[in-house]
């Protein structure tokens, strides 16, 4: 009998790979089109959760701390 054990690294790769294999079946399958939109859903999506994290990690400035004092 085999002495391999279940679950080893070598068979995650092989499912990964099927994994990519399926993947873009299912992108030819959908059409150009299709995915064209999709990436642009997600580059969208991306670029608005970037912009709404920048913007919510912004420091409240005050009028006297952006004054420069004088020694």
């Amino acid at each position: 009998m085999n002495c391999r054990p279940h679950g080893s690294k070598p068979t995650l790769a092989l499912w990964m790979l099927v994994a990519l294999a399926d993947l873009a079946i299912v992108a030819t399958a959908a059409g150009p089109i299709t995915m064209l939109l999709l990436i642009a859903g997600l580059v969208v999506t991306a670029a608005g959760v970037y912009a709404a994290r920048s913007l919510g990690n912004r420091a409240p400035t005050t009028a006297e701390s952006s004054i420069r004092r004088r020694a």
